[in-house]
Formats: C-alpha cells, structure tokens, sequence
C-alpha cells in the first residue's frame, strides 16, 4: 500500500551527492482564521490512495509529506485547494479561510502545475455559474458553454510558465475528455434540473463521444475525467446485461463486462472499483465472489483485500447469529445491548447526523414504525457519530422526534460491531429474526416499498 508519511514540523530536503533519491512531496504552509484543527487530503488521479487526515498548528502552521506522484485536493473545511505533487516538490500553501480566493497563494519548488490548477478551477467556477442554471440550459447552449470553459482552460495551460511539456501534453487532452464528460452527463443532468423525465438528448449532440477510445492506458492512468468516461462505458455496458435479464445482480454484470477489458491496467482498476464497495451490498454473496474471481484481476494487494472482505461477508448469510454490541450509550438513559433486543425481529438502521441520505428516510422510517408500532418487531437506530458530535446526536434525536431505541456506537467507524458487518457506507440497514440470526444483512431503506413486502412475507 502507498504511504502518505505525516511529519510534525521543520521539513526540509537536504541535498548530497551520495544520498538516496526523494521520492516524497513536501507539503507545507499557514491557514489563517482556519475553522477546524486539520485538513483531509484526497487523491483524485489514483482513487486507491486513501484519503488522509493533516493537523493544524495552533498557530496555523502544518507540513506533510506525501509518497504519491499525482492530482489531490487538499480540503480545509469547505475550502479545496488542487495540488499536483512530483516527487521532490516542496510546495508551501498560505491562505485566509475567511477569504480563500482571493488570499490563495502557492509558492515553492514545483508550485507552479498547483498553481495552474488552482486557476483552472476558479476560472470553471466563473464561466459554469452560479448553481445548477448551467444544466437547464437546451443543447446548443449548454455545449456553448462548456466549448467556452475548454478553451479558457487551454489558454491557461498555454500561458502557464514552468510546467513541463510532458505534463502539458497530457493535460491538454484532459481538458478535451473533461470537456466530453460534460457532454456525457447532459443526458441525466437536464432530465434532473430541468424536470424532463426521460429526456433523450439528439444523436448530433452525442457525437463527439464517438471517436473516444476506451484502451489508453497513459490517459487513463492520469486523466480522472478519461476515467470516468471510461468507467461510464463499460457501466452502461453492465446495464445492457440487466436490461436483458432482470434476475442479474448489476454489481456482478459489472465484474462480467470487466472479464472483457483487455488491457489489464484498467481491467483491475474498474474490477477492484466494482467490488471494493458492492461486495458489502449483495445478497449473493458466493455468486458475487465467483464473478470476481471468473473476472481476471492480476493485482494481489487488491485481490487478497476481496477475498479478506469475502471471508468477513460469507459469515453474514441469512440464518447465522448476527454480531453484538454491548453496553450501548441508550438515548433515553442508561445502556443496550444486542442480545437485550431478542423476542423480537430487530431493523437496524446503522445513521449519523451529518449523512444526508440517512436523514433523508427519518419521514419514511417514522411511517414504518407507526405502522408497525406494537407489532413483533424493534426499530432500532445505530449513530456512528464521532465522540464529540454526541450532543449533537442527542439534539437531532431531540429535535427529529425520532422514535425506537436509539442508542450511541462506542467508538463510531472503528466500533467492533460495525467493523464486523463490514459497512463502509450508510445509512445501512440490517434485520435480525427474533432468535438475533441474520435475514438480511441488506434490508431496504424505509422508503423502498420491498421492506414492507419483506415484513408482510414474514408475517410481523
């Protein structure tokens, strides 16, 4: 695995004849007025570079070093400052939260691609508007507009001094493939904002896509928007599949139409993208694990994360004895455990106050429990909020009215018992029998009419 080294303070590179070769970035500087204590930083040119917590001085101060050639975005509350590191780069970022772009100043040996990109985004920012408008636009205008955000970012590259012409190469053509990628989401964006259900946008906006071949390794390796096209084309070949047979998992379609790739860089890359996060949501698990294997992955670091994912996920079928949690913190006043909860079928719903989407079924779940008020099932309601939104957990429990057993995990992500059913996204929902055995470890949301179907076939 690729490692981001944090140092404490005082980076510098010492330079000699007989040393070993950098092969770090340095990444230092001083936030102003800076509303949190640290910085996440997120790889956006290598998705499997996790992202990475920076802390904040007192003063403001930081430094880092980063192990990993490519394109981040360094976040500080809603601030995002774009970076491009090489190996040997020393780039020092100071700015004032309170007026991030207009304090923004980058500086430093190998500033000058950062510096470049922090002008690109602010100049796409300007020309795409303020909200969503942009989308609701009709075709010819809407491709006026991206045409006019690709070639104002053309001229920045053009006119960027230091930056080599390698690099420049490449981003050229990443503007061209950003650029096809706007016209690539038009269909669902227009449909979204401009309320045209089943908008279809004409064959003569579409064709620029055409001549895009999906097998160039550089590109892909450094281009996030070639990627995605990428990633898009073999997803609506996946849905092809389901469209032709309804009983096929999409997430297995997926590993099926990677088994097809042939250039084998971008075959592990889509295989492990399809399955690092969907083997958590299957229902079949073996027939999943089966796909991912037929599928012809040759990385070993990600196949053996599968298979470790698998291992922990087959112990999760319908019928074995769900995993515990003990002693905990019960909103209404002392604590619960798992096991207090048998007699009953118990729904679990796995939240946390700053997820919008689990907000988004607190109106669906209050309907369900009302229907289900006095029946034989619990309602049960995990928060995975860090220790110090605890009061705020209590509040929004307050203030929601939310109803069931609400109760406070022990140490959020990190708590055993979500460790043990592997979630890595929520809201997650899980029901148990009364006996505390697994039906599914992947029960619908609260507004997906299935779960009331679920309920009635098992007669609660």
């Amino acid at each position: 695995m690729k490692k981001l080294w944090l140092l404490v303070a005082g980076i510098a590179i010492v330079s000699c004849k007989n040393e070993t070769p950098v092969d770090y970035a340095i990444i230092t500087g001083k936030i102003a007025n800076a509303d949190k204590k640290e910085m996440t930083l997120y790889g956006t040119s290598d998705r499997s570079f996790k992202r990475h917590k920076i802390a904040i001085a007192e003063d403001g101060t930081f430094a880092d070093t980063v192990k990993v050639a490519g394109q981040f975005l360094l976040y500080q509350g809603r601030n995002a400052t774009p970076l491009y590191l090489n190996a040997g780069d020393n780039i020092a970022i100071n700015y004032d939260a309170k007026d991030f772009d207009k304090s923004l100043a980058l500086s430093g040996n190998g500033f000058e691609i950062s510096n470049y990109l922090v002008a690109k985004d602010k100049k796409s920012k300007e020309l795409m508007g303020e909200g969503t408008t942009v989308y609701t636009q009709g075709e010819a205008d809407y491709k006026k507009t991206m045409y006019g955000i690709k070639t104002a970012q053309k001229d920045l590259l053009n006119a960027a001094l230091g930056i080599n012409n390698d690099y420049k190469l490449k981003e050229e053509r990443n503007i061209q493939y950003d650029y096809l990628g706007k016209i690539n989401m038009y269909k669902s964006y227009h449909s979204y904002y401009a309320k045209k259900k089943g908008f279809e946008p004409s064959k003569e906006f579409l064709s620029e896509l055409n001549d895009v071949k999906f097998d160039n390794v550089e590109d892909f390796n450094f281009s996030p928007a070639y990627k995605s096209l990428v990633s898009d084309h073999y997803r609506k070949k996946a849905n092809e599949l389901t469209d032709a047979d309804e009983n096929l998992d999409r997430s297995i379609a997926m590993l099926q139409v990677c088994a097809q790739i042939e250039n084998q860089t971008i075959k592990n890359t889509l295989i492990h993208e399809a399955s690092q996060f969907n083997i958590t949501y299957t229902d079949d698990i073996e027939g999943f694990y089966a796909a991912y294997k037929a599928a012809g992955s040759t990385n070993k670091e990600n196949n053996e994360a599968i298979e470790k994912s698998y291992n922990i996920l087959r112990k999760l079928a319908k019928g074995q004895a769900s995993p515990k949690f003990v002693d905990y913190e019960n909103y209404k006043g002392g604590t619960t455990s798992l096991d207090d909860l048998k007699g009953k079928y118990v729904y679990i719903d796995v939240w946390a106050t700053w997820c919008g989407p689990c907000k988004a079924e607190i109106p669906s779940l209050k309907k369900v429990e009302k229907a289900y008020h006095g029946k034989n099932i619990t309602f049960l309601s995990v928060s995975i909020d860090e220790k110090k939104d605890h009061q705020k957990w209590k509040d929004m429990v307050k203030d929601k009215e939310l109803g069931g057993v609400q109760v406070f995990a022990d140490n959020d992500w990190n708590s055993q018992f979500i460790q043990d059913y592997l979630i890595k996204g929520i809201p997650k929902f899980i029901l148990l029998d009364p006996q505390g055995n697994i039906v599914t470890a992947n029960a619908p949301r609260p507004s997906n009419d299935k779960l009331v179907k679920m309920f009635e076939d098992l007669k609660i």
